[in-house]
């Protein structure tokens, strides 16, 4: 047992090194929490189990530690004992003309109850309302928002793969786009704050790589840093927010945050995993808000339940520009390697995307 356990955590935390798309790879990306509450137990039980002393337990019990010391410095980030990215508010809560609310919710297509997200929309009154996965009768739901939610950019599908937006506030040029699915919608578009400021904002739902889905992670990783790029040559505050299907401290979600010169909310405050809502052993961070840095945080919140496999998110930001240098700070630079990567992986992703489908 000692030897099966430790074995598959020391498996799963070398394949996501070697970079490669291929889905059962990617995936190992994911529970990394869990894999160091196997990698610490084998450790323990390796270290008290009586054993003979040999070369091959000494090389398995400094592997088990090495990998668990890895593994943990990936996660340390998205705990509390680490320096926050993103500063808080200094702005008065009521300071409406200058906050921004969104409430992101992959709502499970399946699920037949809008009772739970229409209550915490009412309870928060966000500025703006991310819901993915929604088909027809989700549409048909979430309609009855509309009279405080007039400015609206809907692409509701029956492949788990709809999305819908509501904004209280204005939209300027609302759009959505299929980037590299023509089955895959994404918004893009500004929403313009009561001081007049527009806000550059990018909502996405790509694909996970799973058998089911995907067989790799190549059309994920390129639409994220197509997006990555066009960021890059915005000047104007900027959010990008969705069911990423990655964990933020995956190398593609780093990749994007370098290129795109976003920065993380969670960093500093807490994992907040919002997937597998059922199953308290299996969860990670997969809905994100990523923000320039003219943004400070105000509140970052998980929701509870509201029937999906995902919790929702609602986080309200303080745009604050004037201490704009200072968040800078926080971000690590892409450089001429970056850069490379994502040229080659927007190229992979597109090739894959022009191959016909299996089915």
């Amino acid at each position: 047992m000692l030897w099966g356990v430790g074995g598959v955590a020391l498996l799963a935390t070398l394949l996501p090194i070697l970079r490669q798309t291929a889905w059962w790879i990617r995936a190992c990306d994911f529970p990394r929490l869990q894999i160091v509450a196997g990698l610490t137990l084998s450790l323990l039980v390796a270290l008290v189990l009586p054993t003979a002393s040999s070369l091959g337990h000494t090389i398995f019990v400094v592997a088990l530690a090495v990998a668990m010391v890895y593994q943990a410095s990936r996660i340390w980030p998205y705990t509390p004992l680490h320096s926050r990215q993103v500063a808080d508010a200094s702005r008065s809560a009521d300071d409406n003309d200058n906050h921004l609310s969104i409430i992101v919710a992959n709502v499970l297509m399946y699920n037949r109850d809008a009772s739970r997200l229409l209550g915490h929309i009412n309870n928060l009154q966000p500025d703006v309302v991310l819901a993915v996965e929604t088909d027809d009768w989700w549409l048909s739901q979430l309609e009855r928002i509309e009279e405080q939610y007039p400015y609206t950019c809907h692409a509701p599908l029956p492949n788990t793969y709809g999305m819908l937006v509501f904004s209280r506030l204005p939209l300027q040029e609302p759009q959505m786009r299929y980037i590299l699915d023509s089955d895959i919608p994404s918004f893009h578009g500004c929403v313009v704050l009561p001081n007049g400021v527009a806000v550059n904002m990018h909502f996405l739902h790509p694909k996970p790589p799973a058998p089911q889905e995907s067989k790799t992670s190549a059309k994920r990783d390129a639409e994220l840093l197509v997006v990555g790029k066009v960021i890059r040559g915005h000047e104007g505050p900027t959010i990008v927010a969705g069911d990423l299907n990655d964990v933020a401290w995956s190398h593609t979600s780093e990749l994007f945050r370098r290129i795109s010169r976003l920065l993380d909310p969670r960093i500093g405050r807490g994992l907040l995993p919002t997937f597998h809502a059922d199953h308290k052993l299996l969860r990670w961070p997969l809905d994100h808000v990523f923000h320039s840095s003219h943004f400070r945080l105000q509140q970052l919140e998980r929701l509870a339940h509201i029937g999906s496999d995902h919790f929702p998110i609602y986080i309200r930001l303080s745009y604050e520009p004037g201490g704009w240098h200072e968040q800078e700070k926080e971000l690590e630079a892409a450089d001429q390697g970056d850069h490379e990567e994502v040229a080659e992986k927007i190229e992979e992703g597109v090739a894959e995307a022009a191959q016909p489908d299996e089915d």
